[in-house]
């Protein structure tokens, strides 16, 4: 794995002389895309314009030229933003210069974690955080975003820092009394957004929006009539700097920042692989990690937060023909520009408009169609996402993940814990599940049953494995049972506790008359079996057929 690591690519694979005007061109599409939109995941996470907008300078740079995916887009992500500002609220007011420099080592953390899980090959962790839990967790994040989002549409004030409930209550009691200038700019920013990607959907409607906005915005004088805009954005370009906090508040940190890396972690290599595969390119799960947790350093020390991928980004430069990361170079460049030459510009953007550019961004994450078929294809599994779905909204999002996180452990040993087990046929495939037989059990030949357990044996399976053994012998009469074959083709490992149960299932088939063989065992499975001492003389077949044919009378 470390070696695998050092295998550097060249930088920016894909990117020839034929197609470099095309991905300049997807870059500019980019930076029209991003700008706007890190701008309102800032504001979601309760710090300034620029930690979004320094995101997509030196972190962008990191992960272009580390990363294996060609395509995935580095950048904070709406569930990031409601994570960051769920998990600091608590510790300082949204805002404030300390506030800041706690998202930033919240960022560090997350690359240290990302480069471990690197390092360590651990990315399969994310594969913990299945479909339904990211479908009701993130869904979850979603409807909070959005609930901000909208009081800022109404021009109603909320406190950002309360719960869902509490912002609920007081945009329910606000409503009443919008704000009919924030409704007017919102609205208009809304309609263009969404015919806009109807009828041209290649067109940079945010960054539209926003520049039609923040004009009409000036001439018409709206912070005179209680429009709130955007207000002095801090120029000059991104500088490195190590973050002053002390060491508990670094420890206090670690906790919201594993939760935000699993977040980005599950999502980031899923959406590299489906892109990789759909274009014909391969990827490496374990460089991306150690590509995230490069731009979440570099994120920290240059005053951005928390890095994550944007499907959204990434599908819009497949969608603009892009194959390599230059769009991401292309995009730092013009970024770096803006901040340092052009944040008057951003000054008097209306917050309605911003708001009504996340809402649009956010509204997808919360897809009602996929619970409806998740309703339809599995209710255990609804009840899941609709757990961590009530989990992120109203404990938060910290919690949340890691309710997801046990809901996910729940569900796997609910499945390992109770496998297919089967007798087999001559054929060697399965005619009859033990689990709920009634009557008796049919042999494999005259005197022989193959048994098949279609699972690791481990403590949650291993009284189920002893039920099952005892029930075929007892069922098909051990006067008329003179031989026993486990088949272990789908056994991989076996712990401690199951080889105690199966020490206590060999005496027992011993007082029954009945021999123990094993079939189809893998190596590495033979060892094990000799470590707790289970082999023991027993006759090892190559397959089924070979025990069959050997024990049959």
């Amino acid at each position: 794995m470390v070696g695998d690591l050092r295998r550097l690519p060249r930088v920016l694979p894909g990117l020839t002389l034929r197609t470099l005007p095309g991905e300049a061109l997807a870059g500019v599409t980019l930076l029209a895309i991003s700008v706007p939109v890190n701008i309102g995941y800032a504001q979601i996470a309760g710090l300034p314009p620029t930690a979004g907008l320094y995101a997509l300078i030196v972190p962008a740079v990191v992960y272009a030229l580390v990363a294996s995916s060609r395509q995935l887009v580095a950048s904070p992500d709406a569930a990031a933003a409601a994570l960051v500002a769920a998990s600091l609220g608590g510790l300082a007011i949204a805002g404030t210069a300390h506030y800041l420099v706690l998202a930033m080592v919240q960022a560090i953390i997350g690359g240290v974690i990302f480069i471990l899980f690197a390092v360590l090959n651990l990315g399969f962790l994310a594969d913990f955080l299945s479909k339904p839990i990211l479908v009701g967790f993130v869904g979850g994040l979603a409807l909070d975003i959005l609930l901000s989002e909208i009081a800022t549409m109404l021009g109603v004030p909320i406190t950002s820092s309360a719960d869902f409930l509490t912002r609920g209550a007081e945009l329910f009691r606000g409503i009443v009394r919008p704000n009919i200038w924030s409704v007017v700019i919102a609205a208009g920013c809304l309609l263009v957004l969404l015919l806009g990607r109807r009828f041209a959907p290649r067109l940079p409607w945010a960054l539209i929006v926003l520049v039609i906005a923040t004009a009409v915005g000036f001439l018409a004088g709206i912070e005179q009539h209680g429009v709130s805009t955007l207000g002095p954005v801090k120029q000059g370009a991104p500088t490195f700097a190590w973050p002053a906090v002390g060491l508990s508040e670094w420890i206090g940190l670690v906790p919201s920042a594993l939760s935000l890396t699993m977040v980005a972690m599950g999502e980031a290599l899923l959406v590299a692989r489906a892109f990789g595969e759909r274009r014909g390119y391969r990827v490496n799960p374990n460089r991306d990690l150690l590509a995230f947790g490069a731009a979440n350093i570099a994120s920290g020390l240059t005053g951005g937060f928390t890095i994550g991928s944007s499907t959204s980004r990434t599908a819009a430069m497949d969608h603009a023909g892009s194959r390599t990361q230059l769009p991401a170079l292309v995009t730092a460049a013009g970024t770096l520009l803006l901040i340092v030459f052009g944040t008057t510009l951003l000054e008097h953007i209306p917050s309605p408009a911003i708001g009504a550019i996340v809402a649009v961004a956010v509204l997808p994450l919360l897809d009602v169609r996929e619970f409806v078929e998740l309703w339809r294809l599995s209710r255990f599994e609804l009840g899941i996402a609709v757990a961590c779905f009530l989990s992120a909204l109203l404990i938060g999002p910290v919690a949340g993940i890691l309710i997801a996180v046990v809901l996910a452990l729940i569900n796997l040993a609910r499945r390992a814990a109770n496998p297919a087990v089967d007798v087999l046929s001559t054929t060697a495939s399965p005619d009859h599940s033990l689990l709920p037989v009634e009557g008796p059990v049919t042999q494999t030949a005259p005197g022989l049953i193959v048994l098949r357990f279609a699972a690791p044996l481990f403590f949650a399976n291993a009284d189920v494995f002893e039920n099952a053994v005892k029930r075929a012998v007892t069922e098909a009469g051990p006067d008329r049972l003179h031989d026993l074959v486990l088949d272990l083709e789908a056994v991989t490992d076996i712990d401690i506790t199951a080889a105690e149960r199966f020490h206590s299932v060999q005496g027992w088939l011993a007082d029954q008359g009945v021999t123990l063989h094993y079939s189809r065992v893998r190596p590495d499975l033979e060892r094990r079996l000799e470590h707790f001492d289970l082999v023991g003389g027993r006759t090892l077949y190559g397959t089924n057929q070979a025990a069959i044919d050997a024990l049959e009378r």
